[in-house]
């Protein structure tokens, strides 16, 4: 019987630590219903969520991967550009393709995901959580020669929304070849969401960001995955619920009322069947995470769970579609801050369960 998602406990990309072993023994204890390949930036820099994915773009070298830029005038992007496209092509057709492992997330770029999958090969869980870094913000940070971000340059765009969809491809496979049975969840990490309508993307519509974020989640629709975004910051939750994803995962622990606020379009959301994941457990701060307690932690929750049934949402249809995770990810944490932090993760969810 396929295990229920209600009031499971997730983990959210990056941990601390040095050794992938350790890193993978916090995703073991934590979230063995639904694990995760933890991003370790301090293992090597080309984990950190602004490189990890870039393998396979045209002209990209993983061993150089310092202050990228990407020269879109260079032989090299355009040789390697036809390329691409002619792969993508390919693989979109047949995920079995042999092609998708040029696109792969190699041991440089993750030192935890064959661990991960060994995970799931050896455990069979039902659920598996995958992620990449979402369109918006990767298109953002990248910049091409001149300095400009990619996110101008429609062309650009395009090469990292399809470099992005090969890289789900690629984990969905490795997922299911460990267990054929597994509905894996792929989240776009999207913090940079937040700052759709500042005055430095005024040019970019909603519309736009909203494509390129459905474009990504109907892919890991039409393969059997669940689909989820994560923005850590105060945003217009109208984007996410828009492009269609299943899960919408947030800071609730400090942008709880700008969440609730959107309560008309949360009650379509979870009435079309969608999932929202509470990150009531905070990672900015060690100090503070050290004098939370977790009935402060559910008396939060249950606040924002009060308002939104206040406002017409039925109580049961929240339980029912409710996951708990950190409200970030806890790279930035020590070790054993970060592992404090997901064992309260994991203590929440329990306690909330017990509770319904």
């Amino acid at each position: 019987m396929k295990y229920d998602l209600k009031l499971q406990p997730l983990g959210i990309g990056s941990l601390p630590h040095k050794n992938p072993d350790e890193a993978m023994a916090v995703v073991s204890q934590n979230f063995s219903q639904i694990p995760f390949f933890p991003q370790l930036a301090n293992v090597s820099r080309n984990e950190d969520m602004m490189i990890q994915f870039l393998e396979g773009l045209p002209s990209y070298n993983v061993n150089k991967s310092e202050n990228f830029v990407l020269d879109s005038e260079s032989d090299e992007f355009l040789f390697g550009l036809e390329e691409f496209f002619e792969d993508y092509e390919e693989i979109i057709a047949d995920i079995n393709s042999p092609l998708l492992n040029k696109y792969a997330i190699s041991e440089k770029s993750s030192s935890t995901f064959n661990k991960f999958t060994e995970f799931i090969k050896n455990n069979k869980p039902s659920f598996a959580k995958g992620q990449i870094t979402g369109a918006f913000t990767l298109c953002t940070a990248l910049r091409d020669k001149s300095g400009r971000a990619v996110i101008f340059d429609e062309t650009l765009t395009d090469v990292v929304v399809k470099l992005l969809i090969l890289k789900v491809l690629w984990q969905i496979k490795k997922m299911k070849d460990a267990n054929p049975d597994i509905t894996p969840i792929i989240f776009m990490d999207e913090p940079s969401v937040s700052q759709i309508g500042s005055s430095a993307y005024l040019t970019i519509s909603e519309q736009d960001v909203i494509s390129k974020i459905n474009e990504i989640s109907q892919v890991i629709k039409s393969h059997g995955g669940l689909s989820a975004i994560h923005c850590c910051g105060k945003c217009d939750w109208r984007i996410p619920i828009r492009a269609d994803v299943d899960i919408i995962n947030f800071d609730a622990y400090t942008y709880s009322e700008n969440f609730i606020a959107y309560h008309k379009e949360i009650a379509k959301f979870l009435n079309n069947g969608g999932k929202i994941a509470w990150g009531l457990i905070p990672t900015m701060d060690g100090n503070l995470l050290k004098e939370l307690k977790i009935e402060d932690l559910i008396k939060k929750y249950k606040n924002s769970v009060n308002y939104l049934t206040n406002n017409g949402i039925n109580e049961k249809l929240i339980l029912e579609n409710s996951l708990i995770t950190s409200s970030c990810g806890a790279g930035g944490l020590s070790i054993k801050d970060a592992e404090l932090a997901m064992n309260m993760v994991r203590e929440l969810a329990r306690r909330l369960k017990r509770e319904d």
